[in-house]
Formats: C-alpha cells, structure tokens, sequence
C-alpha cells in the first residue's frame, strides 16, 4: 500500500476511525488464502497476499475496512484423474500442492479449523455494527471454497449481515475452465504485486522443460485432465517465458474495478434495506484447482 493511500488497515485504525469509516460505508473486507508452496519462484503467501491486495484496492474504491488478513485454508488429496492427468502414479497420495519433491510443505490446516475461524470473523464483524463482510479468497481448492460457501449461505439466512465471497481474479477465470498454479498468471500477479518476492532465476534455465510433479507449477489444462504439454508446462503458460508485470497489473486492475462495483452494488442494497441474494453467487464460484 502506498504512503499516499488512506489508511483502511482495522489494526491501524483508531477506535472512532473504525466508526466512522463504517458509518460512510459498513463493509469489513477479509482477506484469505493458505500459506502454500507456489514453485521455488514464489512467495510462500501468494495466495493471502493476492487477496490482500486486491481487498486493499478495492476498499479504497468503495470505503470501509480490512480485516488483518488471515493466512489459513485447507485443501484435500488429489482424486484418480488429477494424479493421471498431472503424471503421477495411480494410488498416489498428494494434498493440493505439496507434491513429492517440493522443498517445503504448505500450511493447510483442516476444514473444520478453517471453518470455525471464518465464522469467529464473521461474528466479530457483527460485532462492530458492519452490515456487509466480503471474503476476498486467493486460494481456489475445492473444499476450501466449499467452506466459505457454506458460511456465506449460513451469516446470509440467520443474521443481518451480507456476506459476499468473492475469488481475487477476473469472473473470466471462472468461465474458461481452471486456471493455472504458480505459472505465467500467478506469477504476473506476484510481479506486479510484490516485484521484490518473485526471482524467476529459481526455477531452472528456460531451455529445459517443467515436469508438473518436479516443480507443482502447473497449467489449467493440466488440472483439468486435458494436458497439451503430456505432463510438462506449456510454453505458453511458462513464467520463464511468458510472466510479466505489465500483465500482471492488468489482470489485478480488472480484478479490483469489478469487486469494488459488486460491493457498491451491496452497499447499495444495504442502505435500501434488501437482501439481493444473486450476488452472493453470480460470480463467486471456485474452479477445482485454481490460485
């Protein structure tokens, strides 16, 4: 965040700050996403600190405030197709990303855990006397996104909060198949995001082919069982060919003008006293493998 920014940061903000900041516009952004390897090239929390960007921009748009961001999520083991389609054997036993030969383990934590934290969040929102809460999600494992779903569908039908959760990427993502771990995309994100985290010199020289299972970079078509590349990243999806900042801050940019219009359009329900319930759907669903 640059100096010039107006503090939205609840940890930095005096008490009478927060009131008054949610008086003009009652929303708490909540940045999440587990600390996961993202390749040797990557920082460790990709996908919060995507989140956090994103949040941190497009409450600078529509007012508010952001929650401290929560570094926690979950994943699960890997079905049949996906271990065949990414080149491991049958019978293999692979969580999310942590495949067999990467230096470091994520940090997943189980649903349950992961579950009783956001709700805690939720409540301490309430608490505060916002009426919208919106879920800025980096990471797009299947059950993770399953959880936030279900807290969404839960806060919005017993409480009077608004619960939106929405995935910190463009709606086209979710509408061309999954996307991509760690390669040309993510990386551009990172590029632009956080310049200083990204050394493209930790993966190996370009000239040499990316097996998915050496280094859990890998392609949409790869998770989706349609690996064009038979195991290796494509050159097209390929950080060391294709990643750049100037990418990545378009991709990021798209990402924030259409969160920040689809909680004015909250915010605007809110003040008139209605529930609009497509928008806690229309463009939040999570791809299998995503982020």
């Amino acid at each position: 965040m640059t100096a010039r920014r107006r503090e939205t940061r609840i940890q930095f903000l005096r008490p009478r700050q927060i009131v008054e900041r949610l008086k003009a516009a009652p929303v708490v952004y909540v940045p999440v996403g587990p600390l996961e390897w993202h390749g040797p090239h990557m920082p460790y929390g990709t996908d919060p600190l995507n989140a956090e960007n994103m949040a941190l921009r497009a409450c600078a748009k529509t007012g508010g405030v952001v929650w401290p961001t929560e570094f926690w999520g979950t994943e699960r083991e890997r079905t049949t197709a996906q271990l065949a389609s990414l080149g491991f054997p049958k019978g293999k036993y692979v969580v999310g990303m942590d495949f067999p030969k990467n230096l470091i383990p994520s940090s997943y934590c189980p649903e349950e855990i992961f579950a009783l934290v956001v709700r805690e969040i939720l409540r301490e929102i309430i608490a505060l006397g916002a009426r919208a809460a919106v879920i800025v999600n980096g990471h797009g494992g299947e059950n993770h996104m399953r959880v936030l779903h279900r807290l969404e569908t839960e806060f919005n039908n017993t409480t009077d909060l608004r619960v939106f959760v929405r995935v910190a990427a463009p709606r086209r993502l979710f509408e061309t198949g999954s996307g991509e771990h760690a390669a040309r995309t993510e990386t551009s994100v990172m590029m632009h995001a956080y310049p200083e985290c990204v050394d493209i010199r930790e993966l190996p020289p370009a000239s040499r082919r990316m097996k998915y299972t050496d280094w859990a970079v890998v392609d949409g078509p790869g998770f989706d069982g349609k690996a064009r590349g038979n195991g290796y990243l494509t050159k097209e999806e390929d950080p060391r060919l294709t990643a750049s900042r100037a990418l990545g801050k378009a991709y990021v940019e798209k990402a924030v003008r259409e969160i920040a219009a689809e909680v004015k359009e909250i915010l605007r329900s809110v003040k008139r006293g209605r529930r609009n319930q497509k928008i806690t759907t229309k463009f939040t669903r999570g791809t299998k493998n995503t982020l």
